[in-house]
């Protein structure tokens, strides 16, 4: 990872590396502000969601979760994972001490990744960086697991390169040592497979995303389409760090922020790295992106130290593109954490369950923490934002149907379809209601629909001070499609707000 940069001046240019398109960032809220106070709104708005089956039971734990799927996903042996680090510390001891892109410390690290890799049964390939890398730049290593759907591709990346200064075992050892054991894991499992997996270590990502930006634009636009999501994984054991995710409310990061949050993690947007790694050279071709990571020199917040443990007002990585980032500079509880997570993604992404259908849940409803603008929801999309005067359940943004204190109806709607293979499905969501009527009578309403069918009914009679996770059983829609409404209407005066928030798809 390198240094940090504008976010802005990223659009045009990516200068250094982490994550996250920066344009999702910043808060979007409709013209007007308040919500009371707008007024565009579209009635009738529907929702299309496309329903798997995959979440992680609570009783999960770090060493080895359990996966709702038939073939559990592994633990993986993060004692190999450091052994991967002590290979490539030793390989920098004898390279002037660094693996910078240009050096033979970094082809004697491809090397090394290489060998084991095909040993262990992968199609291997060594692609130089023909244009746009720094001169005398080592080639990219794209590894493919050689089963599974090749039509359907679900990709993992992590810079091999590293900077002059050190090492480089956080930045970025600790992500190319994890993805390698990863895939090495995946081999010794041999498990069927539904999807393709390929693997990547890139060249040059510290001289600006050079690496992965040729090997994107090397692609034909149909060999782009094969790509159905791609993870990144850089600086995942920070020493003083927090738990970050890609995008992290995005269809994509479902599966890493499913396996964080059953172990009780509360992972965050990563907003440092805007932009900043090499998964932003997928994202300039509208490829899904997500990925972990534990932070660089941006500096812990007091919350966070309080979530988290760490030093409040220090740097996630004090040794951040210092000689100081050696073996003594890993957190091996994070790196175990993000392994498994890795791990986790990987077969909830591509193994086949083995149950004769496919209930993956996770990513099945798309933007359901509306952070990413308003796609693919349709209806009163004037209702996402960041609206003032009221808080999202999590992250910026919201949805805020109804507080109008006019006769109004306001919706939203996704489409989905609920995969034959689902025994159980439920739709989840987080809801605040807030108004201003009193008493037991229900004046404004909000229901939940599957087609034409209501499948829940509230009111401001269910008013309450916060957000209040609430479902509804769409088992028995298992193999068909069917469109979600969420729909607000309110009587002439006195106004009731419902406030929506993280929906998903979940197994059970």
């Amino acid at each position: 990872m390198t240094g940090p940069t504008n976010p802005v001046s990223l659009l045009a240019t990516p200068t250094c590396s982490c994550h996250v398109n920066p344009v999702w960032l910043t808060p979007q809220p409709p013209p007007g502000g308040d919500k009371v106070k707008r007024r565009f709104a579209v009635a009738g708005f529907s929702l299309a969601v496309v329903l798997g089956c995959g979440t992680l039971p609570a009783a999960a734990t770090d060493s080895a979760p359990a996966a709702n799927t038939a073939v559990a996903a592994p633990d993986v042996d993060v004692t190999k994972v450091r052994a991967h680090l002590s290979e490539l510390s030793a390989i920098a001891g004898r390279n002037g001490g660094n693996r910078r892109s240009t050096t033979q410390g970094y082809r004697d690290s491809v090397a090394y990744v290489k060998g084991k890799l095909q040993a262990a049964g992968y199609t291997v390939t060594e692609q130089p960086c023909t244009s746009g890398c720094t001169s005398g730049a080592g080639p990219n290593l794209i590894a493919e697991w050689p089963k599974g759907d090749a039509g359907n591709v679900y990709m993992f990346g992590a810079h091999l390169d590293g900077v002059s200064a050190g090492p480089g075992m956080n930045d970025n050892g600790s992500g190319s040592a994890a993805l390698l054991e990863n895939a090495l894991t995946l081999a010794q499992q041999n498990p069927a497979m539904r999807n393709r997996v390929r693997f990547a270590w890139w060249t040059d990502e510290e001289q600006g995303l050079n690496g992965s930006d040729f090997y994107v634009r090397s692609l034909s636009s149909t060999e782009r389409a094969r790509i159905k999501a791609y993870y990144n994984f850089d600086m995942i054991a920070s020493t003083n760090g927090g738990y970050f995710i890609n995008h992290i409310t995005s269809s994509a990061a479902a599966p890493m922020k499913a396996y964080w949050d059953s172990l009780g993690l509360q992972p965050e947007e990563n907003t440092e790295g805007a932009g900043r790694s090499d998964d932003y050279s997928f994202e300039q071709y509208s490829i899904p992106t997500s990925g972990y990571a534990m932070g660089a020199s941006a500096r812990k917040t007091s919350a966070q130290a309080a979530k988290w443990g760490g030093t409040a007002s220090r740097a996630y990585d004090p040794c951040y593109h210092s000689s100081c980032d050696t073996l003594t500079n890993i957190n091996t509880t994070g790196l175990d954490r993000a392994s498994d997570g890795i791990a986790y993604t990987i077969w909830q992404r591509a193994v086949d369950s083995g149950t004769g259908g496919d209930c993956d849940t996770a990513g099945a409803v798309v933007n359901g923490g509306f952070e990413s603008g308003t796609s693919p929801w349709t209806g009163t999309t004037g209702a996402i934002g960041a609206h003032s005067g009221q808080s999202a359940h999590s992250g910026s943004r919201f949805a805020w149907l109804g507080g109008n204190g006019t006769t109004s109806t306001e919706s939203l709607s996704q489409t989905v379809t609920v995969p034959a293979g689902c025994s159980t499905a439920s739709l989840t969501y987080w809801l605040h209601i807030d108004t201003d009527e009193s008493g037991s009578t229900a004046y404004d309403k909000f229901t939940v629909k599957a087609g034409g069918t209501t499948l829940a009914t509230l009111s401001n009679a269910n008013a309450g001070s916060g957000y209040v996770q609430r479902s509804v059983d769409l088992s028995a829609y298992a193999g068909q499609t069917v469109t979600l409404t969420f729909t607000a209407g309110e009587d002439r005066s006195l106004q009731t707000g419902f406030l929506l928030d993280d929906v998903t798809l979940q197994n059970g």
